[in-house]
């Protein structure tokens, strides 16, 4: 199926943030392909998208690397390119140190940061056809902590690194950027099993100088500035999306 029409792969896309930048890349005129390995939420999400777009779920394992092979390559027979990756699939385990196994630290790390550079690694091809460009969704944690989370902090540490060193090994054929967003309520973009109203009080958003929690449009509408032919100049920035967050000093 030729096209002319530009393609994107966003990771994690079946539901929360994911699922919210697929539909956003949509509404710009995109195709798009929801990489998750969650089949459910994937599926739901291709139907709830649908509308008369053109996207599409392909199940994917991130962290296994002839899964995201046989993905990039079904999302290239489909529609003869691919001009956006969005690594977003992420995952956390909270565990105080001494109770965290090693397979559970190995598999935050292989589905964050090795997913991130096995999508890179066999989408580049084609980005570099299409002078494309990578987004990849880090988090606040890469910079800032709470307790026991030092699997996800470092997953995150790793993807902020990687994203310097894609922007200039890949240049100037592939840009490359990082968001990483801090608090955002997704409550309403999971899958309907898990779908629920946010309860959020008022000091949950007044902590945040901007004065509320973030939402997954508000990721959403920044990958869609990052991927913008008319911003090319921009390859290897971090942006920082938490509502002040990261710059407001705290006392106890």
């Amino acid at each position: 199926m030729p096209t002319d029409t530009r393609t994107a792969i966003v990771t994690g896309g079946g539901q929360g943030i994911g699922k919210c930048i697929a539909q956003t890349l949509l509404c710009s005129g995109m195709n798009v392909a929801i990489a998750d390995i969650d089949r459910e939420a994937g599926e739901e999400a291709e139907r709830e998208l649908k509308n008369g777009e053109e996207v599409r779920f392909f199940p994917c394992d991130v962290s296994q690397e002839q899964s995201v092979r046989d993905m990039i390559r079904a999302v290239a027979e489909r529609w003869k390119r691919i001009d956006v990756l969005v690594n977003n699939a992420g995952i956390m385990v909270r565990k105080p140190l001494e109770e965290l196994t090693l397979d559970e630290w190995c598999r935050v790390l292989n589905v964050n940061l090795t997913g991130a550079f096995l999508c890179s690694k066999y989408a580049v091809p084609y980005l570099r056809q299409s002078r494309g460009a990578i987004v990849n969704i880090a988090s606040t944690r890469a910079f800032m902590s709470e307790p026991d989370t030092e699997a996800y902090s470092a997953s995150k540490g790793g993807l902020y690194a990687l994203t310097h060193a894609l922007a200039v090994s890949l240049g100037p054929d592939v840009r490359v950027n990082c968001i990483s967003p801090g608090w955002i309520e997704a409550a309403r973009w999971k899958k309907s099993a898990e779908r629920h109203s946010p309860q959020l009080s008022s000091a949950d958003n007044l902590q945040h100088p901007a004065g509320r929690v973030g939402s997954p449009e508000d990721v959403a509408s920044l990958v869609a500035f990052l991927i913008a032919p008319e911003n090319g100049f921009m390859t290897g920035a971090n942006i920082t999306i938490d509502g002040g967050m990261t710059r407001r000093m705290i006392y106890v």
